[in-house]
């Protein structure tokens, strides 16, 4: 099956909003709350993932965005408490459902497999200066590794602009994107702004889709309210956490009324194309 069929197969939607349920801080992380404890984390992520799927979005993807600052070999206690708090809510996970640990894509996989996730994303290939320090993509390694785990049918998302870092690797992004999908297997492409929250400039969309037309594209960060029409334009679908927030920060809840209207904007857009 070519990628975007299995793309359309998966969301079931043209252009999906992928959503973020960013899970609090897990054990063994500077900011986890040992006093509130692991039920803590299930029910926040158990009241975000409920307002999502009540504003009608098409996926959601679980973060441990709050793990800061990020590892790029993350401890197993981070990987085994997200299984544990997926797993607590597989009953309510009616919409496909991605995870990403990060920034590590074998823990990424390995909790994918656990959970039964659909897809993953992660930072799969390149070489980047960050505030993590040298940080350099293992496709190779990861893809190896979905094969041992049987799940070959885990979809792809590689970012090819990571947030916090700037590429060590003259090529510009379109070029990036292209090695990707051609030596690395990319399922399908992201593209980001410098930091959680912050959209990436339209043109580096523009561009980037028209390098890699036979694979989608999606916005990574920075989708909102004010620009996710233009977005939808050009990228083949998004995935969207801080917009959705209570005044629009990373790390509050989900806002059900901001995610709400999100939707009501998405909605007027695909029937623009109905």
């Amino acid at each position: 099956m070519e990628t975007f069929q299995r793309f359309e197969s998966l969301f079931k939607t043209p252009k999906p909003v992928i959503a973020m349920v960013h899970l609090r801080a897990l054990p063994g992380s500077p900011l986890y709350d040992e006093a509130a404890g692991m039920e803590a984390i299930v029910e926040a992520a158990r009241a975000d993932l409920r307002a999502l799927k009540a504003a009608g979005v098409d996926a959601v993807m679980f973060g441990n965005e709050n793990d800061r600052p990020y590892e790029l070999e993350v401890d197993p206690a981070s990987g085994a408490a997200m299984d544990y708090v997926i797993g607590r809510l597989k009953d309510e996970l009616t919409l496909p459902f991605g995870v990403d640990v990060l920034w590590d894509p074998k823990m990424t996989l390995a909790v994918a497999a656990a959970t039964g996730a659909a897809f993953a994303r992660e930072i799969f290939t390149g070489l980047y200066g960050s505030d993590m320090g040298l940080w350099q993509g293992r496709a190779a390694e990861a893809l190896r590794y979905r094969r041992r785990l049987g799940r070959g049918d885990l979809f792809l998302l590689y970012n090819v602009s990571a947030e916090f870092a700037s590429p060590l690797d003259s090529r510009s992004l379109p070029e990036r994107a292209r090695s990707a999908v051609f030596s690395s297997l990319a399922d399908a492409i992201l593209v980001s702004g410098p930091m959680t929250g912050e959209p990436a400039p339209l043109s580096h969309l523009e561009a980037t889709k028209k390098a890699v037309p036979a694979v989608p594209v999606l916005a990574n960060t920075g989708v909102n309210h004010e620009n996710v029409a233009e977005v939808l334009k050009v990228a083949d679908g998004c995935i969207v956490g801080t917009a959705l927030k209570v005044e629009g920060k990373t790390f509050n809840p989900v806002d059900p009324e901001r995610a709400r209207a999100f939707m009501e904007l998405v909605k007027e857009v695909r029937a623009r194309w109905a």
